[in-house]
């Protein structure tokens, strides 16, 4: 299952814009009637038909869709505002810490400190017209029994405390699936908790029946669901979880919406949020998003369009079967891989087909956690149309995905993918990090030399712009690094790497053994820019990652230059490859912003 927080996709950036200052509080209460439960806003019937995931929420809205949900609380009054303008509801989630990411619900300062967090949010947006009711927490049961009493107290204490300050918005909390002692816990200890959230991917179709064998009795949200996860599916020869095609995924999506979501409706069910709203890179590149990380829709869109309005799409997107090889599956190194596509296109438009070969990152059961893209292989496609192409594999040994994108040329696409396997060692070169003299310059005036380059670009890459020699007003010397990202919705970013191009799969980097801190200096163009940065960010999954990490989320710049800094003190900086990383996310407008004068020291 799955969590959202800082990361290199669609989901857990934000930027910042004031709180809707004119409107007050719109009431949605949870009310018991004859029949079961039933939400009601502003005394209305209201059903929830939704998504989670940053992607335009115009598209949501002319779906049929009515409301998105957050999976925190930090600084979104511009979601709230566009929701409002576009009349959907938000979710707002209020983000609990993880046991398997080291909170600790025995620490009394840590569950305080986190109980004050959440207390400030709820009084920051209680009275804004888009909330529609808080979600107290997401998965942070884990992925085990689910049952820990200090967890569900301190739940409880957050609710309880909602109920005293908001009176006009229900509570919910969010579980991994069902299982273990979930259900039981949030009925027992939870009494101040309205409603269940329940994530569920495969086994979507059936969670109602089985929320009522668990002894559910409240009523429920279904707060993710889509495709069958990496842990529900197949496995081929060398234990690698098999992807559905989009055509798949969306029978998916219809089924757990038409037998557990839309046929509880009025009893137990209070609609749903389909999972990603946007693309998201999770063991692959395309396991759970509704979209392509072009924008693109795959046709779970046009699906989740249809059962929330009741009409199917002018133009639907493609259809695909899945791969049929002609060779085998594991190959020698450079050997040649052929195989055929099946796909067709309802209107019969004309298709154009992308193939694209990337290394296998093995990450499968991630709960959520942020991946970085792994490298692709341009040069290994032969061939390739909406017929089926021609691979020649790498010489490099391991695990590889081949995919298939096929567009219609009306917005809408379908894919279909593959694992292959080179069946050789995967080659390691020795690791000979370079020992660096402290300060160490990232980028200055003199940019003669700088160690690494600024190649990992990612998210929406035609959409960012970068002049790294500006000369509007640099914080010293001549010149500073001017950043945009030009597009009103998505997010970019860009890692500074060496080697260039390396995203763990070659040896390079520097020892910084010595360092203290990374500090640099940054600005906005108008100030209010919310930015992300990092370093260190290859995970030790990777053959040549990243000796230690550490990172400033959500960094709110203003006008003029000011110094931050990324403590380092007590981390493995033997090898850093990524030594500088910047991620933004546009709500609405684009963003610009300034950086100069970057050094360990």
């Amino acid at each position: 299952m799955k969590h959202h927080f800082f990361s290199v996709v669609v989901t857990g950036l934000i930027s910042f814009a004031p709180v809707l200052a004119s409107a007050a509080a719109v009431k949605t209460e949870v009310v018991k009637t004859d029949t079961g439960w039933q939400l009601l806003r502003e005394g209305q019937p209201y059903f929830i038909l939704g998504a989670g995931g940053d992607a335009s929420k115009q598209k949501l809205k002319d779906l049929g869709g009515n409301s998105f949900r957050t999976w925190g609380a930090d600084d979104i009054g511009d979601k709230l505002d566009e929701a409002h303008k576009l009349g959907l509801s938000v979710t707002v989630g209020i983000w609990l810490g993880h046991e398997r990411h080291g909170f600790n619900y025995s620490d009394a300062k840590q569950v305080k400190d986190q109980f004050n967090r959440a207390k400030a949010a709820v009084e920051k947006y209680k009275d804004h017209p888009a909330v529609l009711m808080w979600s107290v927490g997401n998965e942070m049961e884990g992925f085990k029994d689910g049952d820990n009493p200090a967890i569900w107290a301190a739940v409880q204490n957050i609710a309880a405390m909602i109920k005293r300050i908001d009176p006009n918005h229900p509570t919910m909390t969010v579980v991994a699936e069902i299982g273990g002692g979930r259900i039981e816990s949030i009925h027992d200890y939870c009494p101040d908790i309205d409603v269940v959230g329940i994530n569920t991917y495969g086994g979507g179709p059936s969670i109602a029946e089985r929320y009522r064998q668990a002894g559910g009795t409240k009523p429920f949200v279904v707060t993710e669901f889509g495709p069958a996860g990496t842990w529900e599916v197949g496995k081929n020869a060398w234990d690698v979880p098999l992807e559905l095609t989009s055509t798949a995924k969306a029978d998916s999506y219809r089924a757990t919406y038409v037998n557990s979501i839309e046929a509880e409706k009025g009893k137990l069910s209070l609609g749903s949020y389909a999972f990603a709203w946007g693309a998201k890179q999770e063991a692959t590149a395309t396991w759970y998003g509704i979209f392509l990380a072009d924008g693109t829709r795959l046709e779970a869109m046009d699906t989740l369009g249809e059962l929330w309005s009741g009409h199917k799409p002018d133009n639907r997107c493609p259809q695909i079967k899945p791969l049929k090889f002609e060779t085998p599956v594991q190959v020698e190194p450079g050997a040649t891989v052929r195989v055929t596509l099946d796909v067709t296109d309802p209107e019969n438009d004309a298709l154009t087909t992308k193939w694209v070969l990337s290394k296998d990152p093995a990450q499968y059961q991630t709960g959520g956690d942020a991946q970085i893209a792994p490298p692709t292989y341009p040069e290994a496609i032969v061939s390739g149309d909406a017929k089926g192409a021609e691979i020649k594999m790498p010489t490099n040994g391991g695990g590889y995905w081949l995919y298939a994108y096929v567009y219609d040329g009306k917005g809408g696409a379908a894919m279909a993918n593959a694992p292959l396997r080179v069946l050789a060692p995967e080659v390691t070169p020795k690791i000979d990090s370079q020992k660096a003299s402290l300060p160490f310059i990232v980028y200055a005036d003199d940019m003669k030399g700088l160690p690494y380059v600024w190649s990992g670009w990612m998210g929406n890459h035609a959409a960012i712009g970068m002049d790294e020699a500006s000369s509007i007003s640099p914080n010293s010397g001549a010149r500073c690094m001017k950043l945009e990202y030009r597009a009103n919705d998505g997010f970019g970013g860009i890692v500074w790497q060496s080697p260039a191009n390396d995203w763990g799969d070659a040896a390079g980097g520097f020892n910084l053994t010595g360092a203290k801190k990374l500090t640099f200096f940054a600005r906005g163009e108008a100030g209010g820019e919310a930015v992300n940065f990092a370093m260190g960010v290859i995970g030790k999954d990777k053959k040549f990652p990243d000796s230690g990490s550490g990172e400033l989320d959500n960094v709110v710049l203003t006008k003029e230059w000011k110094q931050y800094e990324i403590d380092l003190s007590g981390k493995d900086l033997s090898c850093i490859k990524t030594g500088f990383v910047w991620i933004v996310n546009a709500k609405g407008k684009p963003v610009t912003f300034y950086l100069d004068d970057i050094k360990y020291e």
